[in-house]
């Protein structure tokens, strides 16, 4: 008996979220460069933003209300495989507008794939000196086992006292574009390796 065989390779979709209100923002550079490293590791990626988590009103969990952009965000990362999430360090932690994207994953609470059950999340911080950035990353880390993720065995930090990028964007530190690349594969492969995940 002949059985219909879907031969179209699975492609992952890898959600990035992160990013600062500044018009030149080194966090939002750093996530699309990872973002575009797991896009060559075969997945998909769409990202949310400086621009667009600055239109996120701020989080209330007894409200059921959500505006267009908080809807649009849960359900893209109901659908997603994976996620790299990028913050500034702001006295050190996780800048105020991340944290608020992330904390409105609490309406993924009630799905059968819990918050970010089964998922890889890059993170990634930059911050202007090294302290904030280790203070920070481990935030963040813990943010994502809360949110019962897998934090990707590297976590990226970036100094930004030092020129990291120069002003075409483009990352001119071997070393820390090297890193971010190596977190989008590993976000990318993780989502390879386990397949797409219960929705």
């Amino acid at each position: 008996m002949n059985r219909y065989v879907d031969a179209t390779p699975f492609k992952p979709l890898i959600v990035g979220i992160g990013g600062s209100i500044r018009r030149e923002s080194v966090t939002e550079k750093a996530l699309l460069i990872s973002l575009k490293a797991a896009e060559e590791a075969g997945a998909r990626a769409t990202c949310f933003g400086g621009a667009f988590l600055r239109k996120v009103p701020i989080y209330a969990w007894e409200s059921p209300e959500r505006t267009s952009e908080q809807q649009q965000m849960v359900e893209a990362v109901r659908s997603a495989d994976g996620l790299i999430v990028a913050t500034p360090g702001y006295h050190g932690g996780v800048s105020g507008m991340v944290k608020n994207a992330l904390d409105l994953l609490e309406d993924l609470r009630g799905d059968r794939r819990c918050y970010l059950d089964g998922r890889a999340v890059g993170c990634i911080v930059t911050s202007l000196g090294w302290q904030a950035c280790g203070s920070t990353l481990l935030a963040l880390r813990s943010i994502v086992h809360a949110l019962r993720g897998w934090p990707t065995p590297l976590g990226v930090t970036i100094n930004t006292a030092d020129e990291v990028f120069n002003s075409e964007g483009t990352c001119t530190d071997e070393r820390s574009r090297a890193q971010l690349v190596m977190v989008g594969r590993q976000v990318a492969e993780f989502a390879l390796k386990h397949g797409p995940g219960e929705r």
